[in-house]
Order: C-alpha cells, then structure tokens, then sequence
C-alpha cells in the first residue's frame, strides 16, 4: 500500500482550528508525508469519496453553529440525498475545538463525527473534544489525541515507518517566497498587470460620521458610539445583524516590528506560493512591507505556542533556543502559560525578548510565522428606518492591567476608538453578515429583552426598528454600573417610554449598598413575564458578555415559571428548553 496523501480540512471562525490543522500538516511534512492544509469551504466536498486520508479540524461558534468558512460544506454534508455508504473508502478522524463554559459544547466536531459514521466513513478513533476552559487550554486534549491519530495512521500504513522523519530543530520550507521588486520599471509593469485584489467578502469603505464617547470621563470604562456612512454600499440589515471588519495595527507596532527586522517598510514584494498553496487574496500584488505589517500580520496577539514551536527552528542562541523548545513541548505549557497566556504578552513583545532569534528571522516565514488578522464583529445598534443610510455600533474600548508593565489594548476598540472624523475623513471597509437573533414579524407579539452594558445594542436596533412598524410590546431590562456614569441611551429610553413604545426596568449595580443585576429586576417582575410569555407568546432575548450573567438571567427566569405556574424546576427547565427550540427564547453572547 503506498503512503497517503494527508489532507487536513479546518472551519475556524477566530483561527485558532487553522492553526491547529497547519500544525498537523507539519507533523505531516516531518514524516515526510504529502500534505494539504486548506479551510472547508476552499475544498471541492464531491471529492472526498475519492479521499483516503482525511482529518477535519473545526469550531463551533455561537448557539452551536459550524464557522463561516465551512458553512457550505456542512449544508452539502447533510442533504438527505447523500447515500450511505458513499465514504466508505475514507479513513478520517475529528478534531474538535469547543469552550465548556457554552451550553453547546464541542456541537460541530460531535455532529460531524456522527454524520461521517453515518455515510460510511471508518473514523480512526473518537473525535477529539479540546476545551478551552481547561487549565492548559486546548492542548490538554489537542496533543495525547494527535500522539493516538499517529499511532492509528502508522498502524494503517506500516510502510510509513521506514522513512526517517526530519528532525524537530530543522526548518520546514516556507509557505511562500517573498520576490522584492529593485526599480521603479519593474514595481509599475507589476501594478498594470495586477487587478486590485478580489477579497472574500469584498468590504465596502465606509466613512465614519461620529465618533463619540458616550460613558461619563470619570467612568473608568471608555465606550464609544460610531456611526458609518453607507450610502451606495448596498449594505442592507435587519435588528440582530452584525457588522465584520478588519483592524489594523498601530503605526508605533508598525514601525517597531519592521526595526526589529530590518525591514523597510516602503519596499515592495509579490509572494509566490512553493507548493499549490494560493496567495492570500486580501493581499494585494504587488504590496508594500508597510501594508503586509499594518492590515494583515497579527502580531500584536498573544501568539500560539506553534509560534514558539517555529521560531525556535530559526534560533541559533543556545540560550534563546532551549527557552523556545521548552515553550513548544507539552512539558512546558505551564511555564508558557504563565509567560504568555497570562499576561497577554504579545507577538511583538516575544520577538523583543529574543532578540538573537529575531535576528536571524528570514521574511519569507513572516506568513508562517505570524497568522493573519482575523475579522471583528459588533451587533449592529441601529436601524435603516430609524437612521437611513447610516450604520452605528456600540464599543467598548478594552484595556486592563496585567503584570507587565503596558497596559493591554484591544486591537480592534483601541483602532477604532483612534479614528477621529473631526481631524480627516476616516474610512473603514465593513460587511454585513445575518445574525443569531431573529425578531418577530408578526404585530402583536411582544419582545423581552435583557441587555445589560453593550449587550443593549441589538435592542437599540429592534426598537428601533419595531417602533417604525408600529409594534408596542416591547419590554427592556437594561443594566449597568451607575446611572450617571454608563446608561447608554437614556434620552432615547425615556422618549419611547413616553410615547408609549417600551416597558423600561434598569439595574444600577454599583448605586447603592447592596449590588443589584438584571437577574433582580426578571424576578421582581415575574407577573408581567409570565402573563407575556404565556398568554401573549412573547419571545425572550438576552445579550451580552457571556461570564455569569446568561446563566442568572436562565434560572430567574426558571424561577418565574415556579413561582408563576406552579411547576416543578424540572418542568421550569423543561419550558425553557421547548422555548429554545422553537425560537421564543434566543441569546446571542460573547466572551
């Protein structure tokens, strides 16, 4: 039997599953073993009845539902017409990438598993389940699965034993080849001949009106409002949807990265790939130095301990070197934990205390090295009735202390926070994708929603929105720390309590002695809930960060149905689960 060739399929939503299946094509690539590493979507699903050798790596997202970039793949993967036995010459095996703390733990991986089985797949062992939740992360469950995937694809192909693996310490071949272009002639023959790049969604450039804060200056949080301009975008959305966009890192990173590797950031290069692997195609062709650190290289992220693996290849410092491999090595992931993944040390930040090894970093594995910047998403705040032409979100700039000695920043709110339409006309390319939350068409059936801090955005937008159609059973429960410091939208609360289109309950925890939450105030009014949901058929949303508040919204909502309905908690839990499938009760949160 001749050696396979591996093929690696990932849907990865925030990169972490594309790193983990790049990583196993490495292994591969060490066993000498012909490998491809692509995401779900890229790859052509009709093929794998031809496959031999397959592993999938995917997330889940959300409510339990598959990432974007596998989203056609698993709509083809479960057409009822699929015959039963049509993988059954494939040998593949599951990798799934979940985090426990959602009640859809791991739902993809398992789902896909099964349906594999189901169409006659032989799965080589019991799908991997990480958990992100766990004290070292994913890899307590990534590497003893990939120790027995090994173990199973050696047993399967006895002849793979016979080839000497390449060592750890030895560099594999880049992903691509970066081709500097010298003189002017050449960079403008280059540019005539190159089309801009097709990018996958195409984004819209779209001009920011305000950029404004709107918590208190004393409040130690800073929160913005944004508000686009998007006339001629064809950007439609309905409440519930979010907007994507790509950040961008600061001119100061910018700059430090390129000293730190002799780059000059006005250069320019084409990349050219050294198998069949394609250019990324947010990259345009001919691009500068400048514009690959800026818009497309992550590297103010705190980096994956496969960064550690990698540069540790390049490092001739013996000191330097044996740090790295300990940080790449299972035995060393608590030490990595508490160098990297507390402090949210980032990429930027490692390569400044390595100095010898970043020295010595060749700019063709910058694309190897570093993964791209992924897209942010933010529930859309407004709506087209309300505000025609227009798109507004609601951020929360984040930034907190650690034990190093700079403060930690997001990348996205802290970008988007600098831009300042006041000073020039700022641009940011935006889309718009369908969100989780699905609102009532029908007139008479009321909302519950329970948005506390910027969770209360989609409820800005449905409000919005329903008070334009004429709906009125809109109830709000919306909380915060102090009534004057962040109660967004007070004035715009207060009107449509006036004019009769909203029920308001607020939480101010911080206001008085004792703390109280949005939790409180659902119990407090467990007449009017009950008499909604049960009478008037109400749906029920929550949105927000996704630590305790979801849970304490779930069981005093339980507890409103014993102490309403007289019914056992087993039948409250009961209710509550009939509502979720049917869609009266939706949540959408993030962490």
């Amino acid at each position: 039997m001749s050696n396979p060739t591996l093929l690696v399929l990932y849907g990865s939503q925030t990169g972490t599953a594309q790193d983990t299946a790049q990583r196993i094509g490495r292994q591969a690539q060490r066993r000498r073993m012909k490998v491809q590493v692509l995401p779900l979507d890229s790859y052509n699903v009709a093929s794998l009845i031809s496959e031999s050798l397959v592993v999938f790596v995917c997330a889940t997202t959300g409510q339990g539902d598959p990432p974007d970039n596998m989203k056609n793949f698993w709509r083809f993967l479960f057409r009822k017409s699929l015959p039963a036995g049509s993988l059954s010459r494939l040998d593949c095996a599951v990798l799934g990438l979940g985090d426990s703390s959602y009640p859809k733990f791991n739902f993809v991986a398992k789902k896909l598993h099964k349906r594999l089985e189901q169409l006659g797949a032989s799965t080589l062992l019991p799908a991997g389940l990480a958990d992100d939740q766990h004290d070292l992360g994913s890899d307590a469950v990534i590497d003893p699965w990939l120790t027995s995937f090994w173990e199973k694809v050696y047993a399967l192909y006895p002849s793979l034993s016979d080839v000497t693996p390449l060592k750890e310490d030895e560099p594999l071949p880049p992903t691509y080849t970066f081709h500097f272009l010298n003189d002017v002639n050449e960079k403008m023959e280059d540019r005539l001949q190159s089309p801009p790049a097709p990018s996958q969604p195409r984004p819209f450039p779209c001009r920011i009106v305000t950029n404004r804060r709107v918590t208190d200056v004393s409040h130690f949080q800073e929160v913005r409002l944004i508000e686009f301009d998007i006339t001629g975008s064809n950007i439609e959305f309905a409440a519930g949807d979010v907007v994507m966009m790509y950040p961008q890192n600061s001119a100061e990173d910018v700059q430090q990265f390129c000293q730190f590797l002799r780059l000059d950031p006005e250069a320019k290069f084409t990349l050219r790939a050294t198998d069949n692997t394609a250019v990324p195609s947010r990259l345009p062709q001919p691009c500068s130095v400048h514009h690959l650190v800026k818009e497309y290289l992550d590297i103010a992220a705190v980096p994956r301990r496969s960064f550690f693996e990698l540069l540790s290849t390049f490092s001739t410092n013996e000191l330097e070197r044996e740090k790295l491999q300990e940080f790449s090595s299972a035995a060393g992931q608590d030490d990595l934990h508490s160098y990297c993944n507390q402090p949210r040390r980032t990429a930027l930040e490692v390569l400044a205390d390595f100095p010898h090894t970043t020295a010595e970093l060749k700019v063709d594995y910058l694309l190897d090295l570093f993964p791209e910047i992924q897209p942010r998403s933010f529930s859309i705040a407004s709506s087209l009735q309300a505000h025609p032409n227009r798109l507004q979100i609601l951020v929360a700039v984040v930034r907190y202390k650690t034990k190093l000695y700079n403060p930690r920043r997001g990348l996205c709110s802290t970008w988007l926070a600098s831009l300042d339409p006041e000073q020039e006309e700022v641009f940011v390319p935006l889309w718009v994708k369908k969100g989780s939350m699905k609102f009532p068409k029908d007139l008479d059936t009321p909302v519950i929603m329970v948005g506390p801090g910027t969770g209360v955005a989609p409820f800005r937008s449905a409000l919005q929105e329903r008070r334009a159609e004429g709906k009125h059973g809109n109830v709000l429960f919306f909380g915060c720390r102090s009534e004057s410091k962040d109660f967004y939208f007070r004035s715009e609360w207060e009107e449509m309590m006036k004019s009769g289109h909203l029920m308001l309950f607020t939480a101010f925890s911080r206001d008085q002695e004792e703390k109280i939450y949005v939790q409180h105030r659902v119990k407090e009014n467990a007449k009017l809930l009950w008499d909604l949901i049960t009478n008037k058929n109400a749906c029920f949303y929550i949105a927000g960060s996704a630590k305790q508040m979801p849970n304490s919204v779930c069981d005093a909502l339980k507890e409103v149905f014993q102490q309403e309905g007289g019914v056992s908690s087993e039948d409250a839990e009961q209710m509550l689960d009939i509502m979720e499938k049917t869609g009266q009760f939706q949540s959408e949160t993030w962490s």
